[in-house]
């Protein structure tokens, strides 16, 4: 499930450093609030033998932002929205209790004031297929770059749609997503629509590396459903490829 938080701020623009990087933050400070324990679980050991994190959000948007483009800035200003998601029920009802309750949102800095949560549900995808797009870049890692001599050039590596072994990782990524939560792990990828820039946001004290994607998938629904809520690629509680609702 999804929870669209409707925000305003007076602020002319987000610094591209806190463009995704405090929602990590505001998630597990809710989390700490309304459920510890489960705040601490998903902090100290992930969810499932893959201790994955199942959360995820976006950046903020302004829809009068779109009409003020400026080459280099991330640009706000008015109404806009800032959405939170997560497959897990636990966690969404500690979110929409923490979220309904707060009547600003500290953004890197960036006050946003909250005016509405609305809870979106995904599609039902009952035939087994979904077409999906993220909002923001979809970040797939790879195996490490190795010299001739087979040694680690690279300790990380980001892949990008369209390079070899991008869709290899992307649906391991998925499957890994599926067995966390105990859904059915045979998810497919029929389609990459769309391609968008090449993007890099900062994540604590690094880059990671990614673009905004449309993809089709196949699979059960409920798990395209998990997926939908939790997000594509890596780094989802980073804020990284959130599905538009």
């Amino acid at each position: 499930m999804r929870l669209r938080v409707e925000v305003t701020t007076a602020a002319q623009e987000i610094p591209w450093r806190d463009v995704l990087r405090p929602g990590r933050g505001i998630v597990y400070e809710i989390l700490s609030e309304f459920a510890p324990e489960l705040g601490a679980r998903l902090h100290e050991s992930g969810w499932g033998p893959y201790r994955m994190v199942p959360v995820g959000h976006s950046a903020p948007r302004f829809s009068g932002a779109a009409r003020r483009r400026d080459h280099g800035r991330y640009v706000t200003g008015g109404p806009g929205v800032v959405e939170f998601s997560s497959p897990l029920p636990e966690v969404v009802e500690a979110l929409t209790a923490g979220l309904s309750r707060a009547r600003v949102l500290d953004w890197g800095g960036t006050a946003l004031r909250v005016s509405g949560v609305t809870a979106v549900e995904p599609p039902d995808f009952s035939d087994g297929s979904a077409r999906m797009v993220s909002v923001t870049p979809v970040v797939v890692k790879g195996p490490p770059a190795r010299d001739d001599a087979g040694g680690r050039v690279r300790a990380q590596r980001w892949l990008l749609p369209g390079e070899a072994e991008w869709e290899v990782f992307f649906l391991r990524n998925l499957r890994r997503k599926a067995e966390s939560l105990g859904l059915d792990p045979e998810v497919g990828l029929t389609e990459v629509w769309r391609v968008g820039p090449k993007r890099s946001f900062a994540v604590g004290e690094g880059k990671k590396i990614g673009a905004e994607v449309g993809v089709t998938l196949a699979g059960a629904p409920e798990t395209l459903r998990a997926v939908s809520s939790w997000g594509l690629g890596v780094a989802n509680l980073a804020g990284f490829g959130s599905v538009a609702s």
